[in-house]
């Protein structure tokens, strides 16, 4: 698509999104295309890693926007999110034009007179050049569109998705001492969410919504050899479904879809060629990030393979149908 394009239909959406490296079901390509048409933000829930952040990235290379990125966590307030005053560069411009400021208040009359004369010149240290401008400030401000990307919002306390509530109605921010900065463009709102803490009715109101789950085993082959178009399509099948089998397991942290890209990536420069036993028990852990889950799933493939571990047998999907 062209600079500053717009999303046409929902099978355009779908067929921009893969020209950016993104596979995206009916579902999320007709979701982000009522997002745009109705100029609601759109907010997508799932397991961490299952391409919720990616989904924002492709939409702005897809739509020729810059993406502004305003990552959650707790603490987050205001002045992180929105804007902050530049304290320090003030203090030097004032050390700077000490020498003027003289010159303006050694003729007042009064306290109350060089007062009067100081305020007046306020607009001079209170103004866009003295603003730092954070992520949210920065997509309102925008000379263009943007794609704003609002990550992992349930990590942010209740007071914080409380504040953002007005900024997605409006699009506006009153700052006291310049006023009222009303967007430029609207921009395109993503939010994702872990579902770690359960998001206000309030925030959910003003967003259109889409839960993105784990992939069957033909949607995360797809995705792979998109990715990772030199592994072999055997090797590749069989790694996909050693995730999923995985996945089936009661671990503290199933592997993800970017952990079986890296997982792909990994065998292609170990230059694997199939999944034996010293392979797969060498690189579980690009899949598994936990020493408990790493334990419980090499205990299973012993179970599977014999213990001591056979070093050459071929572990083919055969050897997981009982992974559970």
């Amino acid at each position: 698509m062209t600079n500053q394009a717009e999303f046409t239909s929902a099978p355009q959406v779908k067929t921009a999104l893969l020209e950016n490296q993104y596979i995206a079901s009916d579902e999320i390509a007709t979701i982000m295309y009522l997002s745009q048409q109705l100029g609601k933000p759109l907010l997508t829930e799932g397991p961490a890693g299952v391409g919720k952040t990616e989904l924002a990235k492709a939409i702005a290379g897809a739509t020729g926007r810059e993406l502004i990125r305003l990552q959650c966590y707790e603490g987050l307030d205001e002045t992180k999110a929105l804007y902050e005053w530049e304290y320090a560069k003030q203090l030097l411009y004032t050390q700077l034009l000490r020498e003027k400021l003289e010159q303006t208040l050694s003729s007042a009359e009064s306290l109350s007179d060089a007062a009067d004369r100081l305020a007046a010149e306020e607009d001079v240290f209170f103004s866009h050049r003295f603003l730092l401008q954070r992520p949210l400030l920065r997509a309102i401000l925008s000379d263009e569109p943007t794609v704003l990307l609002i990550d992992e919002i349930d990590r942010a306390d209740a007071e914080f998705e409380a504040f953002l509530l007005e900024i997605l109605s409006d699009f506006q921010v009153s700052v006291p001492e310049l006023g009222t900065l009303v967007a430029k463009h609207i921009p395109l709102v993503v939010l994702t969410s872990n579902n770690t803490r359960e998001l206000s009715e309030a925030l959910k109101r003003r967003c259109l919504y889409i839960f993105i789950d784990y992939p069957s085993i033909e949607q995360e082959l797809d995705v792979v050899q998109l990715k990772v178009p030199q592994l072999a399509p055997k090797l590749a099948r069989q790694a996909v479904e050693v995730v999923q089998r995985l996945r089936g397991m009661d671990l503290r942290k199933s592997p993800s879809i970017s952990e079986s890209i890296d997982w792909a990536k990994a065998l292609v420069t170990l230059n694997a060629q199939n999944l034996d036993a010293t392979t797969l028990e060498n690189t579980l852990s690009v899949l598994l990030k936990h020493e408990s889950d790493l334990v419980r799933a090499r205990k299973r493939l012993r179970q599977l393979t014999g213990d001591p571990l056979d070093r050459d047998d071929d572990l083919g999907f055969s050897h997981f149908r009982s992974i559970n």
